[in-house]
């Protein structure tokens, strides 16, 4: 399969994109490098230094051959800074997040795998499962449940598949 990974420079990116890869897939990965780092993108990967930001750099890629599937792993994750500056992140991981799937459904992928997190749950001291009550605490596990809401209409309305992770 041709995979299309963004955040693919970073901690958890890069593992997905070695196992895409060792698995015998065709990774392509999209980086702005802004957290992420080029080493650890592994020398097998298509590399595309771009931000989510650029429409046009993201609809070439895109269009650049034909995708399977999106994965995606962009996103800012400090929960403290979320609420000091959360319009930070509900742009990069809310706004760049759905301009993604917009742009994944308008070349014709219609398979997402989303890098979300637990933040996207009420606080418990029960340990969570996919059955615990959303309700997150702070922006940034805001925006990841924005991102699976939006992801669940695409489903509905465009027969996108996706998982939430």
């Amino acid at each position: 399969m041709n995979i299309f990974v963004t955040g693919g420079a970073g901690y958890i990116g890069s593992a997905a994109t070695q196992i895409l890869l060792e698995a015998g897939h065709h990774v392509t990965v999209y980086d702005s490098l802004v957290s992420g780092y080029q080493a650890a993108i592994p020398n097998e990967a298509t590399f595309i230094q771009a931000d989510l930001a650029d429409t046009a750099a993201l609809t070439n890629a895109l269009g650049s051959k034909r995708f399977d599937a999106v994965m995606h792993f962009a996103a800012f994750i400090e929960a403290g800074e979320s609420m000091k500056d959360p319009g930070k992140y509900f742009f990069n991981n809310a706004a760049l997040s759905m301009g993604l799937i917009e742009a994944c459904v308008r070349a014709g992928v219609n398979r997402f795998v989303l890098s979300s997190t637990a933040a996207v749950y009420a606080s418990s001291d029960e340990p969570l499962d996919e059955s615990a009550p959303l309700g997150p605490s702070n922006t940034y596990g805001q925006t990841k449940l924005m991102i699976e809401q939006t992801l669940d209409w695409y489903r509905q309305i465009h027969g996108l598949h996706y998982a939430a992770l």
